[in-house]
């Protein structure tokens, strides 16, 4: 149950709470269809690094959340079920690894993101690759764990 007020409507709490606030509620859409829209990384490396955030952040609805631009995509369902494991396990591909990687040190020790982990990432991924890969992070990291905090049941509710 959410710790604020929010109305009845159409797509739940993680829809509605932002009528508390509309402009914001625009700039949160905009933030989360340019993640999944406007991305230059292929759908199976930020699909990696969102579902090791929703895993940091304990967020099972976010965990079990498909966009239909992913499932579009043909990221295959398999693909999720090792993603705590991924320095062990081989059936990832060492862009995917350091895209989950990433997502983890960002999330839980930011400051171990040294210029020994960049010069490895440069090694794989462009510049323009990496902003986009943090600005995803970001906004999967940052409004999970609003939703989280603000105790807003988190059924996705735009279509992606």
């Amino acid at each position: 149950m959410a710790r604020l007020d929010v109305p009845d409507g159409p797509g739940g709490e993680a829809a509605m709470i932002w009528t508390l606030r509309p402009q914001l509620g625009d700039m949160v859409e905009r933030m989360i269809r340019g993640a999944y829209q406007q991305s230059v990384l292929p759908a199976d490396e930020r699909e990696l690094a969102r579902m090791r955030i929703a895993q940091i952040n304990d967020c099972a609805a976010c965990a079990g959340f498909r966009a239909r631009s992913v499932l579009d995509a043909g990221v295959p369902p398999e693909l999720y079920d090792n993603v705590a494991a991924y320095a062990s396990y081989p059936g990832y591909t060492p862009r995917q690894r350091l895209a989950i990687e990433y997502a983890e040190r960002f999330a839980t020790d930011h400051a171990s993101l040294d210029d020994a982990f960049f010069e490895r990432l440069r090694e794989s991924f462009s510049d323009p690759e990496i902003l986009d890969l943090t600005l995803c992070v970001a906004v999967f990291l940052g409004l999970g764990r609003s939703l989280t905090v603000l105790g807003v049941d988190q059924s996705c509710a735009i279509d992606l």
